[in-house]
């Protein structure tokens, strides 16, 4: 995965959000706009190769208030970015944004 590549589709609004997406942000509150922001801002912090829907990544991005949020994003067959999901990384999981617990 791209960083360039995906804040380009992000600009375009060439992406799709999973379900699955759409009901973990709804249940931590984040807006599709803070969403957008955040992968614009992102940084990839761990590429998935050999992931059974595709190659993928974990992004860390920061919404409007200047918290943190986690995105795992691929590449559907048509070349579209496809958010797969989407939380803020919390404790027991996460020490911090950018280290597993």
């Amino acid at each position: 995965m791209d960083i360039v590549w995906i804040r380009a589709q992000v600009r375009k609004g060439d992406y799709e959000l999973t379900s699955h997406a759409d009901e973990e942000r709804q249940a931590d509150q984040i807006s599709i706009e803070e969403i957008e922001q955040a992968m614009l801002n992102a940084e990839i912090l761990e590429t998935y190769r050999d992931d059974p829907r595709g190659p993928s990544c974990l992004m860390l991005g920061y919404g409007r208030e200047g918290y943190p949020i986690h995105l795992v994003c691929g590449q559907t067959p048509s070349k579209t970015l496809r958010i797969i999901t989407v939380y803020i990384p919390t404790p027991p999981r996460w020490i911090d944004p950018k280290t597993r617990g």
